[in-house]
């Protein structure tokens, strides 16, 4: 500015005769090049002295300069007034700022900071040291005018992260048993009856739109802030503009994993937690950890590069050292909980951390550049994934030696039973997680899986979840075949079992697992459960089917022996009854199981009993105290046999001829 101005003066004041007028664009020309020389006082003066002995025309030159000198102190006036009264007016107002009051005093104390960065940055030849030490000093001031400004501004300016507006465009995947069939948050081993009617709620990690956008500051103080950090870098302050703006942005985010209900625990206070409460952090911590990354920080980054725009180096150190704490906390918590104690109940949990983490790691791959901050990322992942394996195998070695042995009355569901089938169909959504994880694991465990008629499963061809959930389900079936030995009655194993599997082979065919396990597994089952009932009638039936052979009778259905034909029907009489009074305690859950098993006692006791009454029943017949030995007719019979796996035992006095 200076020096246009001088050169125009130079310009206007030689126009009189030919002669001046070329002396004067000497002079004009001979300023221009000194002015255009990027070099020290010293060394200009020794160029004036250079160019004054070439020429004799040249030895006023000085005095140019020296008005030239004189304009730039007046410009250095009039910055001074306005930065000097801006600032003993903040001084004497107790923190009051004119960026408060007036927006066009803030306009003019900028202005005043740029002409005197231009005139350091145009300083022409002729002025003393005294210029450019009051330039210099009035530059610290106001850079310490600026520093605060800008902190206060950050701060005035902070918008509170309204988290329920945010839970509210969270996508939730809830899934839902009653609790009666397994509480799944209880602790593996205590298998204790809950109450009936009570639901139990897993809510999946929930997804957050990719074009979801907050204000982090008031919109318009961003341009205010922008112009504040040009200043500051300009005159080299970088480094303190950076360090308040990471400080109060810091403070802010800290301020937001508050409200997202993330506090700050070491690893061994995590660790201490209870499964409860500590379930109810790692949820939160998903959803704090999906709009920390793809909200916060992202909104973090998009501030960062408009307010240090002028400044790459800037712009990358002050997003990195704004969102190091936050990310910090983040990751503590979740490594702590990847080194924590492994049980069933963390599983589902775990893998929500674990695919939040890896949902958002693109972005922190975008964004982060702190080596130190990606590194630990990046480990805590895979410890979150390694956790997620070792609680999966904690889960298969719990059900493989899960050795409670008190039966269930009326053999019944075993809660066993119903936990892992709960805890498997969870896990179906997991599934691409799980594979990924399960990827390279050794399976030469599974290599013994084989189909009823020899044919060994195709393992090879199968996903690894699929391969693991087949290994998990035989182990279960292992472990209720040992269990069914907890019962005496060698007919009531077999309700015990057939109970079971049909809950399992239900529990697949009616979800997602059907289409990992497919349709061979439901077959394969269901003839499993025709087996144990074929093997139930034996077991329950067979006894009472005896006395109704002919063997032993002594002669044809006309001269039989009566005192045979009495005790075979009393024996008879007797088996029915137990089986009667012990079988009405039994409970065949599934209607239709229930149903198949009558249909199936009907179809083998009814006909052996109608032949053998037939055959032998008229010598009896209004003999004295026929009544006594046969007792029931085959619609009794058939009458009675309705009762059966109810779970309602009858005692003997209760039974009595229906038909009567």
């Amino acid at each position: 500015m200076a020096t246009t101005t001088t050169t125009s003066s130079l310009t206007s004041g030689g126009g009189g005769g030919g002669g001046g007028g070329a002396d004067d664009r000497v002079m004009a020309t001979a300023q221009q090049i000194v002015n255009s020389l990027n070099t020290t006082k010293n060394v200009r003066e020794d160029m004036l002295l250079i160019l004054s002995s070439f020429d004799n025309r040249l030895s006023n030159i000085s005095d140019f300069i020296k008005t030239d000198s004189d304009s730039q102190s007046s410009i250095l006036d009039a910055a001074e007034k306005i930065i000097l009264r801006s600032d003993s007016g903040m001084s004497s107002n107790a923190g009051a700022s004119s960026w408060d009051d007036s927006a066009e005093e803030s306009r003019y104390y900028l202005a005043a900071i740029d002409e005197i960065l231009d005139l350091l940055d145009k300083l022409s030849v002729g002025p003393d040291s005294e210029v450019v030490d009051r330039a210099e000093t009035l530059v610290q001031v106001a850079m310490s005018r600026l520093e605060e400004e800008f902190g206060h501004i950050l701060i005035r300016n902070t918008v509170p992260l309204d988290a329920e507006s945010l839970y509210g465009s969270i996508r939730r995947v809830s899934f839902s048993f009653a609790a009666n069939e397994g509480e799944i948050y209880e602790e593996f081993e205590n298998f204790g009856e809950v109450e009936t009617g009570s639901v139990c709620f897993h809510e999946r990690g929930a997804s957050l739109g990719d074009d979801l956008c907050v204000d982090l500051i008031n919109s318009e103080a961003v341009m205010d802030l922008k112009g504040i950090a040009d200043r500051m870098m300009r005159s080299g302050y970088e480094k303190e503009c950076v360090q308040v703006y990471s400080s109060v942005r810091r403070d802010a985010l800290d301020e937001c994993l508050v409200i997202l209900g993330v506090e700050k625990l070491s690893i061994e206070e995590v660790q201490k937690i209870e499964w409860k409460p500590l379930d109810e952090k790692m949820k939160k911590w998903v959803r704090a950890v999906k709009i920390g990354v793809k909200v916060l920080l992202r909104g973090e980054k998009r501030l960062c590069d408009v307010i240090f725009s002028g400044s790459d180096s800037a712009r990358e150190v002050c997003f990195n050292e704004t969102a190091k704490g936050c990310l910090m906390q983040l990751l503590n918590f979740a490594e702590a909980v990847a080194i924590g104690r492994r049980s069933p109940e963390k599983l589902f949990r775990i893998l929500d951390m674990y695919d939040a983490l890896s949902g958002v790691f693109p972005d922190l791959e975008a964004m982060v550049t702190d080596e130190f901050v990606y590194s630990e990322a990046k480990g805590v992942l895979a410890g979150l994934g390694m956790a997620a394996k070792g609680t999966f195998v904690e889960f298969e070695n719990a059900v493989k030696s899960e050795t409670s042995r008190k039966p269930m009355l009326g053999g019944v569901i075993h809660p066993l039973t119903r936990y892992v089938m709960n805890y498997v169909k969870l896990l179906v959504d997991y599934s691409d997680t799980l594979n990924s994880l399960l990827e390279n694991d050794d399976d030469d465990e599974l290599n013994g899986l084989q189909n009823d008629d020899g044919e060994r499963f195709q393992l090879e061809s199968l996903i690894p979840i699929a391969r693991r959930l087949l290994a998990l389900l035989s182990t279960l079936e292992s472990n209720l075949e040992e269990k069914s030995t907890l019962y005496e009655d060698g007919a009531m194993q077999y309700i015990f079992l057939m109970n079971n599997i049909l809950y399992m082979v239900q529990k697949v065919k009616d979800s997602e697992l059907i289409k990992i396990l497919g349709d061979q597994w439901v077959r394969k089952h269901r003839g499993q459960i025709r087996q144990y009932a074929t093997a139930y009638l034996r077991a329950a039936w067979t006894k009472a089917l005896l006395c109704l052979k002919d063997e032993g009778i002594g002669g044809s259905s006309n001269n039989a022996s009566k005192v045979a034909l009495k005790e075979r029907f009393k024996n008879f009489n007797a088996c029915f009854e137990e089986i009667y009074r012990i079988q009405t305690g039994w409970k065949v859950l599934d209607p239709q199981l229930r149903e198949e098993l009558r249909i199936s006692i009907s179809q083998k006791v009814l006909p052996a009993y109608r032949s053998f009454m037939g055959r032998f029943g008229n010598q009896l017949e209004g003999g004295r105290h026929a009544g006594k030995y046969i007792k029931y007719t085959p619609d009794d019979l058939e009458n009675y046999l309705i009762d059966l796996f109810e779970g309602t035992p009858l005692v003997l006095h209760h039974l009595r001829r229906k038909s009567s």
